[in-house]
């Protein structure tokens, strides 16, 4: 769809932007540590002494199956990764989908008779994955699209589905806007536009919980769950509905504010369009009075 198709009839175009290309280096970043570590690991296991060493040490326990040592390393690391990264983006799906990766990596070594050269397999695996979702996650932020014309923001995002939200400005309550250290550095930031609904806020949960106990034959145990819970309401939108990663930062926020500020209905303003209501209001009730007077008249004459 071309930009003339997105734009109503009066409506022109003040900016079109995408996200800056650094703007999704905390997504990028779940995937350069896979690389990274793909790096390391192959080093560590192909180039390392300490490594020889350990998988001597080990032999005795796991016989002919030398593999095994190099493969438990190489999912506790990868998972330890993914706890992390799934605490700090509040998302689980992180956790979930290294586990579905180390299991895809661990099956096409079983099955397609990579065993004998798993110290290759596994790095070569690693960095492969790496490189892919640093490769995906660029592709999803060239999808995104924002319009920002006269009356409205048009937000557009999504690669396999997509998605796409319309903002009038008259509706925007709040602007938050953020920078971090890199946005800093290199001027690019997020404008998330608060609507009167609520829109564009979200919530951060974290819990943890714990129990000690026994059993009949007093055996003692620790259980459970770290509790408690804290919940906060925070300025926060999908990427596709929020201004992600803008560049300029600094010039695109004070474009916002300024259409918002433009749409904003002034107290005297105010004034003056109850007034001008009040006024039609009593040219309304004139007409009917007059209306009805010749009503009247009227009737007066057929029965004269």
């Amino acid at each position: 769809m071309g930009l003339e198709e997105d734009l109503l009839k009066d409506e022109h175009l003040e900016k079109e932007l995408k996200p800056h290309p650094l703007s999704f280096f905390s997504l990028q970043s779940i995937a350069i540590f896979l690389l990274l570590w793909g790096i390391v690991f192959g080093w560590l296991i192909n180039f390392s002494s300490y490594w020889v060493g350990f998988e001597n040490f080990l032999k005795g326990f796991f016989g002919g199956f030398v593999f095994i040592p190099s493969l438990l390393v190489w999912w506790a690391v990868t998972l330890i990764g993914g706890v992390v990264f799934s605490l700090l983006f509040i998302r689980w799906r992180i956790f979930f989908l290294y586990i579905l990766l180390l299991a895809i990596g661990t099956i096409l070594m079983f099955m397609g008779g990579w065993l004998s050269v798993y110290h290759i397999f596994i790095p070569v695996y690693s960095i492969c994955m790496g490189l892919v979702g640093i490769v995906v996650i660029d592709l999803y932020r060239r999808s995104h699209k924002y319009i920002v014309t006269n009356f409205r923001i048009i937000f557009k995002g999504g690669i396999i589905r997509k998605r796409e939200r319309t903002l009038r400005y008259d509706k925007v309550t709040d602007i938050e806007s953020s920078q971090g250290i890199l946005g800093q550095i290199f001027d690019f930031g997020t404008i998330i536009p608060i609507t009167q609904s609520g829109f564009g806020l979200g919530k951060d949960t974290s819990f943890a919980a714990m129990g000690v106990g026994g059993t009949a034959k007093k055996r003692f145990g620790v259980f459970g769950v770290f509790g408690g819970s804290k919940e906060v309401q925070t300025p926060r939108a999908r990427t596709y509905y929020e201004l992600h990663g803008v560049y300029p930062y600094k010039e695109v926020r004070k474009l916002i504010e300024s259409l918002v500020q433009g749409s904003v209905i002034v107290p005297y303003q105010k004034e003056q369009v109850e007034c001008q209501k009040e006024q039609l209001d009593i040219q309304k009730q004139m007409k009917a009075l007059l209306e009805r007077q010749l009503e009247l008249k009227n009737q007066d004459e057929e029965e004269s």
